[in-house]
């Protein structure tokens, strides 16, 4: 009976563990792309300070360049580096998080099997055949 509640145990614990480190994967990738965004809009920011005020400037809409005033270009991509900023700082709390719940899913794991040495024994055998 003991055998089967911690099997049971490991395979729910084996689960949170795949479903976690999904998740963390998934932020990771996300962190990533937002870094890029960030940097795009911190280049462009730059290459715009460069560009004298009354020159012509023109933001992109898809196939379509519509005459925009310098200063909107600006907060435009002021707005993007915050909110780069913003989405990078979230996801990395998130990370943390998931961080700690797979230490916690791994040192759970190990209790279990060194609780029950048998279990162990039975998870070596499948993993060999």
């Amino acid at each position: 009976m003991a055998d089967e509640a911690n099997r049971t145990a490991f395979v729910e614990l084996q689960g949170r563990m795949i479903e976690t480190t999904a998740k963390l994967k998934q932020v990771v990738n996300q962190m990533r792309i937002k870094e890029g965004e960030k940097k795009r809009a911190y280049l462009t920011l730059q290459e715009l300070k460069q560009v004298p005020e009354d020159a012509n400037t023109y933001k992109t809409i898809g196939k379509l360049f519509v005459l925009e005033p310098k200063s909107v270009l600006v907060n435009e991509q002021e707005q993007k580096l915050r909110d780069s900023d913003n989405a990078i700082s979230s996801l990395s709390t998130t990370k943390e998080i998931l961080d700690k719940q797979l230490g916690e899913i791994e040192i759970n794991i190990r209790e279990l099997l060194q609780q029950d040495p048998s279990l162990a024994q039975q998870i070596m055998n499948m993993a060999v055949m």
